[in-house]
């Protein structure tokens, strides 16, 4: 299993309905992703100071490392992808992915 996490520094004029509507654009994927699990979002809560101003993340499960690769090209993730990286803090550079094995 693949478990793909994504952290994000949201810009500050981002209203709530854009990030619960990325989040939608994500969660619609996996009707057509086979393998792909349920996107769980949400913003974080940590006490700890080490967040690095990302405000915000999500995993997804994939079934398997080919489950993650047909998300990661389909034209419905590039189309997500884009308009998250548009809501964030200086593009790509608000942005950190970081896929981990499970059970491997």
């Amino acid at each position: 299993m693949i478990r793909h996490c994504v952290f994000a520094r949201f810009r500050d004029n981002v209203a709530d309905a854009e990030r619960t509507a990325i989040h939608a654009d994500l969660e619609a994927l996996r009707s057509v992703i086979d393998g792909m699990g349920k996107v769980e979002f949400g913003a974080n809560v940590s006490p700890e100071p080490f967040a690095r101003g990302f405000t915000h993340g999500f995993t997804i499960g994939f079934r398997d490392a080919a489950a993650r690769d047909a998300y990661l090209v389909h034209e419905a993730h590039q189309r997500a992808g884009a308009r998250l990286v548009a809501a964030l803090e200086g593009g790509t550079d608000g942005l950190m992915v970081f896929d981990l094995g499970i059970g491997a």
